[in-house]
């Protein structure tokens, strides 16, 4: 393929995953909002997701689901041009030389890297952000109930002048681990999903799947990676949500001693389950 024609297909990537993620910003963020709930709550027995989902309705109103909307709009269009350009980047470097043929140990790769890269450019920032958001209980009705962040540009700018550059950053070493495993995961299955859906429907070269079967083979293979690293996401959860000065494995030491320790193992698991 011609360096013309490589533009024009990474052009095409990272404009297909910028708008397919803001359709999945603005479809997916309150099942988030109950997720980030479940994960920061530290009541025993464990509240259900009708529970969480129930609460939130009758103390926050409706758009309270959409708390940190704001910060995820905002990066999830380079979140996901980025995870599909740097994906088919690193697939393109990974291939064959002779014959440009993928195979799935360089697809795996290629999704780890990608997933490494959103976190470090986009996601993790964007997850402070929007966790900050979320984890506040007011009303989105009452004018009188004031939170501490009152959106996206009032969070950032509160956080830099409070903790520093560096507060945007927290956890992003399990931010790159949970993103990572996340699209290796979903980029191989995916791809053997498809090698396998083709074989069985003798497809020709060239022709596509139908777009039912895309969409239930993005549905299993997106749903894999979060069931698999639960754990990650919870305690990342719990770190970007506090203000401590702690750094490093110190923090993650603490947040995960006192999760187990109070909660129970099971807690690890809030979210997903």
């Amino acid at each position: 393929m011609s360096k013309a024609g490589d533009k024009k297909n990474l052009s095409t990537h990272f404009l297909a995953g910028g708008g397919a993620g803001l359709c999945e910003a603005v479809c997916c963020h309150p099942l988030d909002t109950i997720k980030v709930r479940m994960q920061l709550s530290k009541k025993s027995p464990r509240p259900g997701f009708i529970t969480v989902a129930y609460n939130i309705f009758r103390k926050e109103s409706i758009f309270a689901f959409y708390k940190g909307l704001g910060a995820v709009v905002t990066g999830i269009v380079p979140k996901m041009a980025i995870r599909f350009s740097s994906f088919e980047a690193y697939k393109g470097f990974l291939a064959n030389k002779e014959t440009g043929k993928v195979s799935t140990a360089a697809t795996f790769f290629a999704g780890l890297g990608a997933g490494i890269t959103e976190a470090v450019l986009v996601v993790t920032p964007m997850d402070v952000i929007k966790i900050r958001l979320q984890a506040q209980r007011h009303s989105m009705t009452d004018p009188l109930d004031i939170p501490k962040y009152r959106n996206a540009a009032h969070a950032t700018y509160t956080i830099l002048k409070e903790e520093g550059f560096r507060a945007l950053y927290k956890g992003v070493a399990l931010t790159a681990l949970r993103q990572a495993t996340n699209q290796a995961v979903n980029f191989t299955v995916y791809q053997e999903m498809k090698k396998q859906m083709k074989k069985i429907q003798n497809t020709k070269d060239g022709q596509e799947l139908p777009s039912y079967q895309h969409l239930l083979m993005g549905g299993i293979s997106g749903a894999m990676g979060p069931f698999a690293n639960a754990p990650i996401d919870t305690i990342k959860t719990r770190i970007q949500r506090s203000s401590s000065q702690e750094k490093g494995w110190a923090r993650f030491k603490t947040v995960t001693v006192e999760l187990v320790k109070k909660e129970g193992y099971l807690a690890l698991y809030k979210g997903p389950y």
